[in-house]
């Protein structure tokens, strides 16, 4: 098993994904702590790609109206860089690859709230590649040719979370790692 991540909620047991399932189409408060716990879970299990999914769950709630509870349980971001330097020695599990993950999770994305989660993504490819090796994990070039998008900048992309995210989010984003 490995250590507990810091920045995610304790959990007492190991869950699966009912723990996030039991809320049906409701994405407030309560099924974002079952997400962030469901990530710890898996981290803890040895399952950092598993993980990070979790963590792309937890952002799709909405927090909008949460007052206080974003302070008590911040935007994962943090929780994200740490399960990236701690997971990248490959020590911990499979990590797969963030920065492709992220890139594809960004294009790809739909559904409620696509525009912010597109944009959260776009925020996590650029944490990623500020704490894994480039030449190890490496956006996806063919994708962005046959596709012809563009990569919007970390800035852009805090800058978007500012607009159109929760509460503080782009502030705890831009925290989340030194670059």
């Amino acid at each position: 098993m490995n250590p507990a991540c810091p920045h995610l909620p304790e959990v007492e047991r190991i869950h699966d994904f009912r723990i996030t399932r039991r809320h049906g189409a409701a994405k407030g408060p309560e099924f974002y702590l079952d997400a962030l716990r469901f990530a710890q879970s898996q981290w803890l299990a040895g399952k950092p790609a598993q993980a990070i999914l979790q963590l792309n769950k937890a952002w799709m709630a909405d927090l909008h109206d949460a007052g206080g509870f974003l302070e008590q349980y911040p935007p994962p971001y943090r929780a994200l860089v740490w399960i990236l330097r701690t997971a990248a020695s490959g020590e911990c599990g499979f990590l797969g690859d963030p920065v492709r993950h992220f890139q594809h999770l960004a294009t790809r994305m739909s559904g409620p709230q696509a525009e912010i989660r597109s944009w959260r993504a776009w925020c996590c490819l650029h944490l990623a590649e500020g704490v894994l090796s480039p030449s190890s994990f490496r956006r996806d070039g063919p994708q962005m040719a046959r596709e012809g998008f563009w990569i919007p900048g970390f800035g852009a992309s805090l800058a978007a979370l500012t607009r159109l995210g929760w509460p503080g989010e782009s502030r705890v984003a831009e925290s989340a790692i030194d670059r």
